[in-house]
């Protein structure tokens, strides 16, 4: 019942949005807060989008900046304005994260917040970014405060200011007719699972598994609306070993095989995989329903290894693979994670033209230095290479019919 709930409440907020609200070919923004700054560190979301769109993939600038608010976004002198980023980059989306520094002001701030967040939206309304159309927003709330034990004593009022700066950011959407994507539900649900693998490190900022989880829900809301059914589905194979049948999602099969030794086929990509969980711990099921899956029926007794393209990918028993065994470290796996550490990269070369970390090189006593003198030219010559980047990316995410052995084990 609560991993039908899970998914009711994933359905339901991307079903609310007359379409789309990211589409192949966007390129997209992120601004906001530290949640923003640090979804560019982790990549889930990005290689996601790029598998998705990959015959007409988006381009993603990251402009979050840790601790951001909506009325307190500091930064160095001299450095480029935001609107200059979102033209440079023709910006055909914004997604904007907000609410979580926000939230400490409690019920007093929450009025403020409202107009806050208001003024931001009518800031952006209109301008044409990407030189032909008028940018599009979407609003992501802050995710739930999870609780950590002895480390965070506050985690249920914390959970009652998050929630009604939740509920604001959607009545203001909602008045503005801008999506928007309430993360802390689902992350809060998920948060409550028992025995599962934290999200995070401190109550509020997100691990790699965090971030892998709210990847995957972020997905589904930003690429799904009334008009579109494109989910972030994972590869499901079913064959049964006694007749020699399979079906699947995510991939076409060809030539299967049925033998007392095991089974074998084809398997034709029709998109990429789920990347692994960047965790040992058992996932709570409605997240191990997110993992690619083979599952063979009717096998004889034994425990069996499945190969493909001669690496070993999981061994379990019949019975164990007549439940469906996870598969996430295959040579397509492997693929999905050079994606990601491209996209990583990519992310990086564009902090260093777009963030510089050392001041004192730009307006500092250091101005004048050789070093200081040369900065300009090297801030040009890395957002070259995110660019160059840009297109790697788009040209590096290949479809391919691989050969699946499940073979018997010998006693």
């Amino acid at each position: 019942m609560k991993q039908l709930l899970f998914f009711i409440l994933v359905a339901a907020a991307a079903a609310a949005f007359a379409e789309s609200p990211i589409r192949p070919g966007d390129r997209v923004a992120i601004v906001g807060n530290t949640f923003a700054d640090q979804i560019r560190e982790h990549g889930y979301l990005e290689t996601l989008l790029l598998q998705r769109t990959r015959d007409n993939p988006v381009s993603i600038r990251n402009l979050g900046w840790g601790g951001d608010m909506l009325t307190l976004r500091d930064r160095p002198t001299n450095f480029p304005t935001e609107e200059s980023t979102l033209t440079d980059h023709q910006t055909d989306v914004i997604i904007a994260c907000f609410g979580l520094g926000e939230s400490f002001d409690g019920e007093n701030g929450l009025e403020n917040f409202k107009q806050n967040l208001a003024d931001f939206i009518t800031s952006h309304h209109g301008k044409n970014y990407n030189g032909k159309t008028p940018v599009r927003l979407v609003l992501v709330s802050p995710i739930a405060h999870e609780d950590r034990g002895h480390l965070t004593p506050m985690a249920g009022k914390r959970n009652g200011q998050l929630e009604a700066y939740t509920n604001a950011m959607g009545i203001v959407a909602s008045e503005h007719g801008v999506p928007f994507v309430d993360l802390y539900t689902p992350m809060k649900y998920i948060m409550e699972e028992p025995e599962a693998p934290k999200l995070t490190t401190n109550g509020i900022h997100l691990n790699s598994y965090g971030y892998w989880v709210a990847a995957r829900y972020l997905f589904d809301a930003l690429v799904t609306g009334e008009n579109e059914t494109v989910r972030e589905q994972p590869w499901r194979v079913t064959i049964d070993a006694k007749s020699g049948s399979g079906l699947a999602k995510g991939l076409s099969l060809d030539q299967v095989e049925s033998s007392d030794k095991g089974v074998s086929f084809f398997a034709k990509e029709e998109f990429g995989p789920t990347l692994a969980p960047p965790t040992e711990g058992d996932l709570p099921p409605q997240l191990a329903d997110l993992r690619d899956k083979l599952t063979v029926e009717k096998l004889k007794p034994g425990t069996y290894e499945l190969i493909i393209e001669g690496e070993s990918v999981a061994t379990a028993t019949a019975a164990e693979w007549s439940q469906g065994v996870p598969v996430d470290s295959s040579p397509s796996h492997a693929e999905a994670e050079a994606l990601r550490d491209a996209v990583n990269d990519k992310n990086r070369q564009f902090i260093y033209s777009w963030k510089a970390y050392n001041q004192v090189h730009i307006v500092g006593e250091r101005r004048n230095s050789p070093s200081g003198r040369a900065l300009p030219g090297e801030v040009i010559e890395f957002n070259n290479i995110t660019k160059q980047r840009d297109a790697e990316l788009r040209d590096s995410i290949e479809l391919k019919t691989r050969q699946w052995h499940l073979s018997r084990v010998p006693d």
